[in-house]
């Protein structure tokens, strides 16, 4: 005997669009967060993995 199970998810709008923005600003937080850091490690960090990306930076 062979049983198939089917499982529907259903992702609204709402989450979703709840995921976009909360990963918007995880991203905008670590790019300019660790860009504009004090700390010389964190900002060195960030420099290089930028760069390592082609992302120009200055």
């Amino acid at each position: 005997m062979q049983q198939q199970t089917q499982v529907a998810s259903a992702v609204s709008g709402v989450e979703r669009a709840t995921a976009g923005m909360l990963a918007l600003l995880l991203g905008l937080f670590l790019v300019w967060g660790a860009g504009f850091a004090n700390s010389q490690t964190i900002h060195d960090a960030a420099h290089d993995g930028r760069h390592s990306f082609a992302f120009p930076c200055h």
